[in-house]
């Protein structure tokens, strides 16, 4: 039996921001009828968290669930469990058009923490960060440079990055000297 290791294996660049990888985390891909009281019920009973509204993230303790487009959901639950997840889903939603994906071994999860966080990011990123564009609980998806992201922040302050598996390596380093070097704002 092989461990189970995430992207980077916690790595991290500390600094005035800090970047890190979070380490192994379960994100199941749930698409369907996002107004379905069958599909509201099961999310509430997996996460323990409300359904968000359009861009919102709700979460509860370590569970999460992010609007990700009128048809789809990413269900963040503990890494172990997400098989689980999946199953009890498939069991509350039989008979009715859905999919439910457990991607958790498909990407990853990079935080910015500190101050300059949201600065780091909007040296790479293409959209629009500002607090009042991207505010506590809500969710852009968009870009890391040349690589797709979805990117939320559940403080105002510390940034949740999440990027396929493939390019975590890429989109680390690019947070990470984006963060190394001083600008306006950042100290």
């Amino acid at each position: 039996m092989s461990n189970i290791i995430s992207a980077l294996n916690g790595q991290e660049a500390v600094g005035v921001t800090t970047v890190v990888e979070r380490g192994l985390r379960g994100m199941i891909t749930l698409r369907g009828d996002l107004a379905g009281a069958k599909l509201k019920k099961v999310c509430k009973s997996v996460t323990g968290a409300d359904m968000p509204g359009k861009r919102g993230v709700t979460s509860k303790g370590e569970n999460a669930i992010a609007w990700m487009s009128p048809d789809e959901l990413l269900l963040l639950v503990p890494h172990g469990e997400a098989d689980d997840v999946v199953a009890k889903i498939d069991a509350a939603l039989k008979g009715t058009h859905y999919l439910a994906v457990n991607v958790s071994d498909a990407r990853a999860m990079i935080s910015v923490q500190g101050k300059g966080a949201r600065e780091v990011l909007a040296r790479v990123c293409p959209a629009d960060l500002r607090p009042k564009s991207l505010g506590s609980g809500e969710m852009r998806r968009t870009r890391l440079a040349q690589v797709p992201a979805a990117i939320w922040t559940e403080n105002g302050t510390d940034f949740n990055v999440i990027c396929f598996r493939s390019v975590a390596g890429y989109v680390f380093d690019l947070l990470a000297n984006a963060a190394a070097t001083d600008g306006p704002g950042m100290l």
